[in-house]
């Protein structure tokens, strides 16, 4: 298996979107069967959400093609 950076973090964005998935469906059914304050839900609403900057993809996009050019040296 290969195990390049664009691997390690297609996994990673995956298992981060598995995580933020179990999370909204954890919520849901508190929300759904009333076992929730008013004022945690407000938190949980309030509470920034960490998001991928500009930055973050082009800082992505530059260690693609960072690890392209070093397999085409290697070979």
């Amino acid at each position: 298996m290969r195990n390049d950076p664009r691997d390690r973090l297609i996994r990673a964005l995956a298992a981060q979107l598995g995580a933020e998935r179990e999370t909204r469906a954890a919520i849901a059914d508190v929300v759904a069967n009333g076992q929730i304050d008013r004022e945690v839900l407000l938190a949980l609403l309030e509470d920034p959400i960490p998001a991928w900057s500009q930055e973050d993809l082009n800082r992505a996009d530059r260690l693609a093609t960072a690890a392209k050019q070093h397999r085409a040296i290697a070979a």
